[in-house]
């Protein structure tokens, strides 16, 4: 089944909808199925709020993180280098400051296992 339209409370499509579920509408999703022919629609709704504090950040931007890198995978290390990152031949991993590492591709080759060696 694929999800070809989202639309947001208020859009054109939305406002019947709107009306029956105020605020608590988040979105409406058209859902096609190619098997049985058929064309869903679906409402998101909020059922439950209550307070929420987020946990603090895991590293700060100078905190120095292990990236576990193939060594074949030469576009990433190159990325890495780019970032400041240093090779510790010992550990066998890549430290770059997370900082420089958060919201890239980098950020997946993180090895928190790295820490502890």
């Amino acid at each position: 089944m694929k999800t070809r339209l989202t639309l947001k409370p208020g859009q054109h499509g939305t406002k019947s909808l709107l009306k029956k579920y105020g605020d608590a509408l988040v979105c409406v999703r058209f859902r096609y199925d190619p098997e049985t022919k058929q064309r869903l629609k679906t409402v998101e709704l909020v059922i439950e709020r209550s307070d929420w504090t987020p946990p603090p950040p895991r590293f700060t931007n100078d905190t120095l993180v292990p990236l576990r890198i193939n060594a074949k995978d030469m576009a990433i290390r190159n990325k890495a280098k780019a970032a400041g990152g240093r090779w510790n031949p010992e550990k066998q991993l890549w430290f770059v400051s997370y900082g420089n590492v958060v919201g890239t591709a980098l950020e997946k080759y993180i090895d928190v296992d790295g820490f502890d060696k």
